[in-house]
């Protein structure tokens, strides 16, 4: 049985851009998600592209966005690649293996909590 297109979804960005074309504030809207023009502060978008085989990426923030800030947004960016990749093909060993990167790259850029 082929599948069909039952309904359609669409998530948008708004960027704004100051006169050199650096985000200065950017909004989101997820319908489905209900998620109406929220505000972020980075965004990262990787999409496969089947005919070149290959990623093409989108990595924006706002000149507001810390050091600090960008330190748990790759964390916790990295933890969900884990899990997402683990889902996506079952490969616990090497999903476990990212997650202790991500541990240890937590530990480098000290954003652990502490106990």
């Amino acid at each position: 049985m082929e599948d069909k297109i039952v309904k359609t979804s669409e998530i948008s960005v708004k960027v704004g851009l100051n006169s050199n074309n650096v985000p200065i504030r950017m909004n989101w809207t997820a319908p489905d998600g209900s998620v109406s023009n929220q505000e972020t502060k980075a965004f990262l978008m990787s999409v496969w592209d089947p005919k070149d085989n290959n990623t093409m990426k989108i990595d924006l923030w706002t000149k507001e966005m810390s050091i600090e800030e960008m330190k748990q947004f790759f964390h916790q960016t990295l933890l969900t690649l884990a899990d997402t990749f683990e889902r996506a093909t079952g490969e616990a060993n090497i999903s476990e293996d990212l997650r202790d990167y991500c541990y240890h790259f937590a530990e480098k850029m000290e954003i652990l909590p502490e106990q």
